[in-house]
């Protein structure tokens, strides 16, 4: 998914641009944040072509909080649209933080991510430690492909989200072309009646013939 590390470098981008020109703090204990803006829809263009949405309804960058921050307080959407402006992937949370000295993103709340590749991603939490090219939650994650469903209680990834694992599992299974268990994979399905009817031996009950014991066939 290269559009989320390419969509917070153009935050990064335009953090830069918008505080150029702003005055420092009063004091090192000021802690007045350094830029607030309000009703963030920003449309981002690539090669001529509007390809990005950035949507905050506030941000917040304030260096003077121990670690600096920037603070999407009341949440951040993030998204990528093909060459027809459809929507291809997308990013949201409720609550976002940037500690841009350690270079790690926060993503509080309801948080949804949906890649070009159809897998959708689901969690209380989601972090990205820009440091180690890795995103990882240690809240119950659901990951959805088109082939696989996932969902535990610890998530590590790479940054492009195509390799990664989920421990603690609490359920795994092929999704096929009908639902579960209907692909290909389950041989089963797809096996000739002789070899089903050997897997499913009938076990109707029959009454068998008990032997009468000698001494009553005397009487």
């Amino acid at each position: 998914m290269y559009f989320l590390p390419f969509l917070f470098a153009l935050l990064a981008t335009s953090c830069e641009q918008g505080v150029e020109h702003t005055a420092p703090a009063i004091s090192d204990k000021d802690s007045v944040a350094l830029m607030v803006t309000y009703g963030v829809n920003t449309l981002i263009s690539d090669s001529g072509v509007m390809k990005y949405r950035i949507v905050a309804e506030e941000w917040e960058i304030n260096q003077n909080r121990n670690p600096s921050r920037w603070i999407f307080r009341n949440g951040l959407f993030l998204e990528e649209f093909d060459k027809n402006f459809h929507v291809e992937a997308y990013l949201q949370a409720d609550t976002a933080y940037y500690y841009d000295l350690k270079r790690i993103w926060e993503l509080r709340g309801r948080v949804r991510v949906r890649t070009k590749e159809g897998m959708h991603f689901t969690s209380e939490e989601l972090f990205w430690d820009q440091n180690n090219h890795e995103l990882y939650s240690n809240k119950y994650s659901r990951l959805v492909t088109p082939t696989r469903e996932l969902e535990g209680s610890y998530f590590l990834s790479d940054e492009r989200l195509t390799h990664y694992i989920v421990s603690n599992s609490k359920g795994s299974f092929i999704k096929g072309k009908n639902g579960i268990g209907n692909s290909e994979a389950d041989t089963i399905l797809y096996a000739p009646d002789t070899v089903k009817s050997k897997l499913r031996t009938p076990t109707n009950p029959k009454a068998k013939t008990l032997p009468v014991p000698s001494t009553l066939k005397q009487k």
